[in-house]
């Protein structure tokens, strides 16, 4: 998968004269985001013991992937986890020494073993299988009856034991869909659950909103962050760090491999390998690759359309008097070419305010996170 950092601008920026005027708590978030915006540092195996570790960590609990932020030693360490789980099938039950000997996580619940994570993506590929999610459409999977407690050891196996007893961790959650009924009271309830059973305390905050805090601090925090992910797209407007417009569809990555399995006839996680692989949007080189191309091209243009229809209806919305940025994150936008079609499709739409340029974030998969560990350091401060 592409990872390109490709920037459209659409008008030369301009002088922002607001940043001056910038609100307390706006600048408050600046110096929380300069004490973290290190580079991300590859984390090792084991722990170093004499680490200066700031308490408070970000979570982003996304659909296709969870991902953990902390600060060690003036860097941030990112870790990430695919959000998956696979039964062990029957004929392989009795081979966790193997298991164990391969460093293949897994845990045994209720007289069955299960693969947590990227190993359990590897292993349905390689038995033709497809792997179990917690989470469908950005929030907790009804349909799957052992949701809870997946969700709950892949958590613990990212996060590890608090630093100290109640350690602050800041986690996303999604905005209300505009498309689909979701309960975002029970998703949020169960998220705080898990990790105060784990030691944490637990705060939410919006999952767009934490890439405006991560990626606009020298615009003052005003512009348009778009969370790309697996169950949805999260959109948020915001003016010097208060959210204006929010809102969730619930189409994302894992929509485009369900269509182009469908049309293809292929397995969903045959369609979500070709969807990572080496695609560009501007240059399909098969019809499968075409079909990607297509259902990203349509998701992005519902998206925004549905921005458009959000902003017009929405009230009291600040005076932007200077042309905004647009940043998208998220693994669903880590694909070759998907900053140059976000912004063939804005230019399509006539949006009602003017849009300076659309670039990706400069980590686009560890966005969320970082914003949620900004929030946890300015407030934890």
């Amino acid at each position: 998968m592409s990872g390109d950092m490709t920037t459209i601008r659409f008008d030369a920026p301009k002088a922002t004269d607001g940043q001056a005027d910038a609100t307390q708590q706006a600048q408050a978030v600046q110096q929380a985001q300069q004490q973290a915006s290190a580079p991300v540092a590859t984390p090792t195996t084991s722990t170093p013991t004499n680490t200066n570790v700031q308490l408070g960590r970000g979570l982003d609990v996304g659909t296709a992937n969870l991902l953990s932020a902390t600060q060690e030693d003036g860097e941030i360490v990112v870790k990430r986890e695919r959000n998956a789980f696979l039964e062990i099938p029957a004929e392989f039950a009795g081979n966790r020494d193997m298991l164990t000997k391969l460093n293949v996580p897994f845990v045994s619940f209720r007289d069955h073993l299960y693969v947590l994570g990227d190993a359990s993506f590897n292993l349905a590929n390689m038995f033709g299988k497809e792997v179990r999610r917690p989470m469908s459409d950005g929030f907790l999977s009804p349909q799957e009856q052992d949701a809870i407690p997946m969700m709950k050891f892949i958590v613990e196996r990212l996060l590890g034991a608090p630093k100290v007893a109640g350690e602050p961790v800041y986690f996303c959650i999604p905005a209300p869909s505009i498309d689909k009924e979701n309960d975002t009271v029970y998703h949020e309830g169960i998220v705080s659950g898990i990790l105060k059973k784990l030691g944490f305390t637990p705060h939410s905050m919006n999952e767009a909103h934490a890439v405006v805090y991560s990626e606009l601090a020298d615009q003052g925090f005003t512009g348009i962050g778009v969370s790309c992910g697996g169950g949805m797209f999260n959109v948020c407007v915001a003016y010097k760090t208060i959210p204006a417009v929010k809102f969730s569809v619930a189409r994302g990555g894992d929509w485009i491999d369900q269509h182009v399995s469908k049309v293809m006839g292929i397995s969903r996680t045959r369609a979500t390998a070709i969807k990572e692989g080496d695609v560009n949007l501007m240059a399909p080189r098969n019809r499968e690759e075409e079909a990607v191309v297509l259902y990203y091209r349509n998701l992005i243009s519902y998206v925004l359309q549905n921005l458009k229809q959000r902003f017009q209806l929405a009230r009291d919305v600040p005076q932007f008097t200077e042309p905004v940025e647009v940043v998208v994150a998220g693994g669903t936008s880590l694909v070759g070419g998907f900053v140059e079609v976000f912004a063939e499709e804005l230019q399509k739409i006539d949006f009602p305010l003017q849009v300076a340029g659309v670039r990706r974030a400069e980590d686009a998969l560890s966005s969320v996170t970082r914003g949620c560990l900004i929030a946890a350091a300015l407030n934890e401060s």
